[in-house]
């Protein structure tokens, strides 16, 4: 009888903790020992309801944060499972983000709604820094009832340079209203052509957010972006996350703007 490991088959991992954020996402701390990065994701999985590809939030002794929003069938059912329960994962898998490349210097990341998700642990780190007012974030929600994390938010705000900001807000509303591309070119960054940035949100939103940095002065091998993209086995063998010659669930979902701009479906 074969030994060898069945690479597809996951571990149970006890729900830690349950952190809601809005009405359809939140945050399920998860049981794990082992190493992963921000970036990467999980494929968690409810037996007779399939499974879903959620990104890392937040990493930590013995855990790591899920923060999932509730779109269909596999996550409506993870949001059944509460605290002490267990879900199955596997993984970690993909590229994630190499941190040590954004703490010194200037950097900039630029998130809008759940991309904020895959980065709040490049954020974090960047808050951490030696040299955090070095450090520029835009975030943007669709509207201040949509923010995520608001306790990191808070802490951001105090240690480095946020910009928080929304789509849309009721009247008597005191926060920034606009787009988060709205605020690229006041950034007071000192020198474009060697600082980092980080863009990761919807699709048009990280289009126009890299255009953006490029117009002023930033390079393309300084921008990391993460790919949107339906991940299903995690091992580049299914082939539905391909493009090009690329494969999101291994070669990324973090890329380097110098690769990502070739990427076309």
């Amino acid at each position: 009888m074969s030994t060898t490991e069945n690479i597809y088959m996951p571990f149970a991992s006890k729900i830690l903790d349950v952190i809601r954020h809005t009405e359809k996402e939140y945050t399920f701390k998860m049981e794990f020992h082992g190493e992963c990065k921000p970036g990467q994701f999980f494929e968690v999985s409810v037996p007779k309801f399939g499974e879903a590809p959620i990104s890392i939030s937040g990493i930590g002794p013995g855990f790591v944060d899920l923060t999932i929003r509730r779109v269909g069938t596999v996550t409506n059912e993870i949001f059944e499972h509460y605290k002490g329960q267990s879900l199955l994962m596997r993984g970690p898998y993909g590229n994630g983000f190499d941190t040590s490349l954004f703490v010194d210097g200037e950097t900039v990341v630029i998130a809008g709604g759940t991309g904020v998700s895959p980065v709040r642990g490049v954020i974090q780190a960047l808050a951490d820094s030696s040299n955090p007012k070095d450090k520029y974030v835009i975030a943007g929600f669709k509207s201040p009832d949509d923010m995520l994390f608001r306790a990191d938010l808070k802490e951001w705000d105090e240690k480095l340079n946020l910009i928080l900001t929304v789509d849309g807000a009721p009247e008597g509303y005191e926060g920034r209203i606009g787009l988060v591309t709205a605020y690229i070119p006041d950034l007071p960054v000192r020198d474009a052509a060697t600082a980092a940035a980080v863009v990761v949100g919807p699709p048009p939103m990280m289009r126009f957010s890299v255009k953006g940095l490029l117009e002023r002065g930033f390079k393309e091998e300084n921008i990391w972006v993460s790919q949107e993209r339906k991940m299903c086995c995690g091992l580049g063998k299914c082939g539905h996350c391909r493009i090009g010659d690329q494969y999101v669930c291994i070669d990324g979902p973090v890329f380097n703007y110098s690769v990502s701009k070739n990427m076309l479906d």
